[in-house]
């Protein structure tokens, strides 16, 4: 299992129409054979910040729906990003 987390910033004055234009890649993903969770999400205390959340079965299924990545207006838009990929070994019930 892979988890794909971590967090986009944009302007804040942006973030509602850039979160907008997220939400059919989220219908996507969501439908995506091997998807088992796919957000992307405001944070609650800062106004640029979104948080990205996404569990995988595999990294060739996570591969295949990636094709190329965030559209060329949403790629502008991001400021910063730190988003990274976790192996999963074992799940646990916390």
């Amino acid at each position: 299992m892979l988890i794909v987390a971590g967090t986009l910033h944009v302007d804040p004055a942006e973030r509602d129409d850039y979160l907008a234009t997220c939400a059919e890649i989220v219908r996507q993903a969501r439908e995506a054979p091997g998807c088992l969770d796919f957000a992307i999400s405001p944070d609650l205390i800062e106004p640029g910040r979104i948080n990205v959340y996404e569990r995988w079965e595999s990294e060739e299924q996570l591969l295949d729906f990636r094709g190329s990545g965030p559209e060329p207006e949403q790629q502008v838009a991001i400021v910063e990003a730190e988003v990274h990929k976790f192996l999963i070994s074992a799940v646990e019930s916390p």
